[in-house]
This record gives structure tokens, C-alpha cells and sequence, in this order.
């Protein structure tokens, strides 16, 4: 009888457990639906949003006379503008009446691509567009995202909210010729994504000045900043931050770009590379950062990335590599403290937001719900992680947070569950943790 009840009161605890964890997720979701950023009832401790309300903002911002790659002409570049499309995400003051959501429009598919043509979609987040800023919080730390290629300032909304929502104001970069909506050349991608990082924070150090009349005045503290990259946006974080790229990188570069040399600037042997290095940048989030298998960097560069880092990857990524790809900068960044956390099976949708429903219709190539998403984990899972994750590793170095304790967790949860994991919820990741 000992036995029975015993076994009947942890039952009991376990379902009002659930129910506990299903009724916070649904106090989110008052009409039932889900909201990507949403939590499920088994996410980790630090996935909920923190205390600020989210505002959001678009912005268009140009990056004047850079080198037009795609152009080339009689062995010259010409120069160009690019334009910049930015998301901000911000705290905010919400009116209490007022609910806080906003509608994001995006496409499918691929500019210029008969087999993928643009479907233009829209999704719900939960932000407010254009809402007050809440200064309450003093200069907040700022975060910079970039995504892959393809992709889209609005890829991870489900961080980008998050992030805003525990107090740092988030720019999400639309890269020009990156996007669905305009892709271009490959080597527009290989040159200016580490550019226009770099470019992105100076302008929000401008914006964000006291005497600026954008709403950013005085929200940001530029100094205190911090790059998230998926894909390409992993490998155009990495070169903004120390890791220059090899001389097969640049060689590579040349053959794709009818001999041009404009990637030299990034390479580590450049003075100018090193030259801009920028010192505001304290820490790097990579997702799956592409590159490594194809010889961007040797071990001279790797080296020369010495900022914290967290990368991301899924054991299985058929598209940056996972051994001889992803694992092997973590392996060869020597001189940075650096975690890797590692989605067991998976490939490489460690980043995105769930495959959207407009995925789902007939008659939509199955290749745009395949962009989304991973075909051995469940997608918003893998959201809720993230955000736990990076929540944890931003804090750290952003904020000064004592949140090491939950990310100097074991390799694998074999001893039981990671520090911040609900019991049987950290199988299939493993984290690894080097120091210079």
C-alpha cells in the first residue's frame, strides 16, 4: 500500500506540475493560438519573457560608397549604396488596455527562382508597433542579429522579442542582396556581412546619441554590445569580431568574383582588418556559422577570435558541417572562452522560427517548409532552448548576471538533467565549454 500511494502522490505532483507549466503558457495565449516565442510547458527556466513590455520599429538606414562586387568592370568594382531595412525591438510602455501584438510580413520562396516563387506571408508576434520607449531601464545593452542566406530580418523573432523583453534593445539587419526578396550574387553575401554589422552598430551609436531626435536617444549604450548570427550571419559575426579569413578564403573569393581582391580587407594578414576590430563588442552568439568546410579560415584566424562566444550548431548540419565544420571553429578558437551547445541529429534549423503555416498549403514548394524546419526535433523546443541559452550567456557578459551555473552544466545530461531543466528535458543536447 506504501508503494501505491507513494507512487500516486508523485503522479499527482507531476500532473499538477504540467498543468502549472501548460497554464502559465496559455496565460500568453489567451485565444489559443501560439505565438512563435511562445513557451511550451517543458521549456527551460530562463525561456520566459522577462518584465519589460516590446516595442517595435522599422527602420531604413544606407551605407554609402561601398564596394559594388557584382558589378564588376574592366577588373574594377564600382562603388555603391546599400540599404539597409532594420527591425528594432526595444522596451516599451504598454498601455495596460492594450494588447501587444503586432503582424509581421515576410515571403517564401526566392527572388528571381520560377521554382520558388515569392508567397508573401504574414505572422503574428507579440510587440507593440511603434509603442513608447521605456527608459526606466537606463542605456540599455544592444544586441545586433543577422541571418542566413537566404533570410530575413524577421527569422527569429522568437529571440529578437524575448531579448527586448529582459531589457536589451535588439536590431535584426535585412542584408541587401541577402534577402528572399532580393538575392543576388553570392559574393554580396562573402563581402559585406561583417560590413554591415559594423556599420549597423555605428549607426545605432549615432541614433542612440542624447542629442539624436530618434526614439533611440539615450535608449542604447553602444558600448555594450553584443552580435547573433545564423548561417552567414554566424560566419559575418565571427570576421567582425577577430576571426580574419584565410588566404584560400580570399583566393576562393577571387574565382567567384571575376578576380576581385575586395575581400582582402577582411583577411587576417590586412592591416585594415585589424584595424577594425571594434572594442564596443563584448560577446558573439553563432548559429550554425558557415564557412569552415570551405576554407575561410585557417588556424591564424581562428586565433584571432578572442570575445566570448556561444556557438549552436545540430550534430547532422548538412550545410556548414558539424566535425570538420562548426565543431572545428569551436575546436580552433583558441584564445576566446567559448561554449558550443549541440542539438543531437539535428541539422542546421537551430536558429529560425517555426515553419510558418503558410508552408503547410498546397501548391507551396516543400522546399519553404524545409528552410524551417528539422526533421528530429521539434522546432519550438529548440526556440525555447535558445532563448534559455542565450538569455543565460547575454547576461553573463552583457549584464553581469550570475547565470554561469547554466551553462557550466555537464557534456550530456546522463547524471540528470541540467541545472534550469525540468526532469528528463535536457536529453539530446550536449555543451561543451573551452578557455584560452
Amino acid at each position: 500500500m506504501k508503494s501505491v500511494k507513494s507512487t500516486s502522490i508523485r503522479y499527482l505532483f507531476l500532473l499538477l506540475f504540467t498543468l502549472g507549466a501548460a497554464w502559465q503558457t496559455s496565460a500568453q495565449s489567451p485565444d489559443n493560438s501560439f505565438v512563435n516565442g511562445d513557451l511550451l510547458p517543458n521549456s527551460p527556466e530562463l525561456s520566459p519573457r522577462g518584465t519589460y513590455g516590446v516595442g517595435v520599429r522599422t527602420l531604413k538606414v544606407v551605407h554609402k560608397d561601398q564596394v559594388d562586387v557584382l558589378h564588376q568592370k574592366d577588373g574594377k568594382n564600382p562603388l555603391y549604396d546599400r540599404s539597409l531595412t532594420l527591425e528594432v525591438w526595444y522596451p516599451a510602455r504598454i498601455p495596460a488596455d492594450k494588447q501587444a501584438l503586432v503582424t509581421y510580413e515576410s515571403v517564401l520562396g526566392r527572388a528571381n527562382d520560377p521554382k520558388r516563387p515569392l508567397v508573401p506571408f504574414t505572422f503574428a508576434g507579440r510587440a507593440s508597433r511603434d509603442a513608447e520607449p521605456d527608459a526606466s531601464g537606463g542605456a540599455y545593452p544592444l544586441v545586433i542579429v543577422s541571418h542566413g542566406y537566404l533570410g530575413s530580418r524577421l527569422l527569429l523573432t522568437y529571440l529578437t522579442e524575448n531579448l527586448a523583453s529582459k531589457g536589451y534593445v535588439v536590431v535584426a539587419i535585412d542584408h541587401m542582396e541577402s534577402t528572399y526578396s532580393d538575392a543576388a550574387g553570392f559574393p554580396s553575401t562573402l563581402l559585406n556581412r561583417a560590413l554591415d554589422d559594423l556599420f549597423v552598430l555605428n549607426e545605432m551609436a549615432r541614433l542612440s546619441a542624447k542629442s539624436s531626435n530618434n526614439f533611440l536617444a539615450g535608449l542604447l549604450n553602444a558600448d555594450n554590445t553584443a552580435l547573433v548570427g545564423y548561417s552567414m550571419g554566424g560566419y559575418g559575426a565571427l570576421n567582425a569580431t577577430g576571426a580574419g579569413f584565410s588566404p584560400q578564403a580570399v583566393k576562393m573569393f577571387g574565382q567567384l568574383a571575376q578576380g576581385s581582391t575586395a575581400l582582402e580587407v577582411r583577411s587576417m594578414d590586412s592591416p585594415a582588418y585589424k584595424a577594425s576590430l571594434d572594442p564596443r563588442i563584448k560577446a558573439v552568439v553563432a548559429f550554425a556559422p558557415w564557412g569552415m568546410e570551405r576554407g575561410m579560415w585557417d588556424a591564424k584566424g581562428l586565433a584571432g577570435l578572442t570575445l566570448p562566444t556561444l556557438f549552436v550548431a545540430g550534430s547532422k548540419d548538412d550545410v556548414s558541417g558539424y566535425e570538420k565544420g562548426i565543431k572545428a571553429i569551436y575546436d580552433g578558437a583558441v584564445n576566446a572562452d567559448r561554449y558550443m551547445l549541440t542539438y543531437v541529429n539535428a541539422r542546421h534549423n537551430v536558429a529560425p522560427n517555426p515553419p510558418p503555416a503558410v508552408s503547410f498549403q498546397a501548391g507551396v514548394s516543400a522546399d519553404e517548409y524545409m528552410h524551417y524546419a528539422e526533421p528530429a526535433w521539434n522546432e519550438r523546443r529548440i526556440n525555447n532552448i535558445n532563448q534559455h541559452f542565450v538569455t543565460a550567456f547575454l547576461g553573463i557578459h552583457l549584464k553581469k548576471m550570475d547565470y554561469v551555473k547554466y551553462l557550466d552544466v555537464p557534456e550530456t545530461d546522463v547524471a540528470g538533467p541540467w541545472t534550469g531543466f525540468k526532469p528528463r528535458m535536457s536529453v539530446g543536447l550536449e555543451m561543451r565549454h573551452a578557455k584560452p
